[in-house]
């Protein structure tokens, strides 16, 4: 996934992004809500993380503007603001869930693939793919009842075409689900996932549209 990051403690902040990027996801973290503006500008995000006391103004006030015009994105509020009126304003603002800080990190990445979950229209974790049982949870792939690991590059590799079974997907799409605007990315880093998925789960498991992209092979 593209996650958008909007929290202006740069402690707490790096901690975040250094937790999604370990769990394989692409991150861009801004502190102000303009610069968060511009970023939706410029980027489809697949969910967004927000701060609700920030320099310039108040998230809520973001998260209802993004609501009124139609932004789906999945938002997940992270503050300090512990009260149930908070609670209960944000969630009724559109959040799609509200953690209260300080929280343990690893809970925050099982609220992600949740909401991430709900979005895609399966809320269950577990999927069979022919040989393959997948756990979106506990992020685990067992072929023919052996498990397999993957790299966490890998894994969001994987996720992003489970997340759209069926859909051709283009290099530049899976690059700007996989890494954040700084990255630099080698051009043929996109093959070499793709490579390596195939050795670890069956050639068949991502078909290749010449010049066009991939899309998840048939079970």
């Amino acid at each position: 996934m593209r996650i958008l990051l909007i929290e202006d403690d740069t402690t707490l902040g790096a901690a975040v992004r250094d937790q999604i990027a370990a769990d394989g996801q692409s991150v861009d973290w801004v502190t102000r809500l303009d610069a968060a503006s511009d970023a939706m500008a410029a980027t489809s995000y697949d969910l967004i993380l927000l701060d609700l006391m920030l320099p310039d103004g108040r998230g809520i006030g973001f998260l209802k503007v993004l609501r009124t015009r139609g932004d789906v994105t999945p938002v997940i509020i992270l503050t300090a603001l512990d009260q149930v009126s908070d609670r209960i304003e944000g969630l009724n603002g559109g959040a799609d869930d509200y953690l209260v800080k300080p929280f343990d990190l690893s809970e925050l990445s099982a609220r992600i693939g949740s909401v991430a979950r709900r979005y895609s229209g399966n809320p269950n974790p577990i999927l069979t793919h022919g040989p393959l049982d997948i756990d979106l949870a506990a992020r685990s792939v067992h072929r023919d009842g052996r498990h397999v690991p993957l790299t966490a590059r890998e894994w969001a590799l994987f996720e992003a075409f489970l997340a759209r079974p069926g859909q051709l997907l283009s290099k530049a799409q899976l690059e700007e689900k996989l890494y954040a605007f700084d990255a630099e990315v080698e051009s043929n880093t996109i093959e070499v996932h793709v490579s390596r998925l195939r050795k670890k789960l069956g050639s068949a498991i991502i078909e290749t549209e010449r010049g066009m992209g991939y899309r998840l092979g048939r079970p």
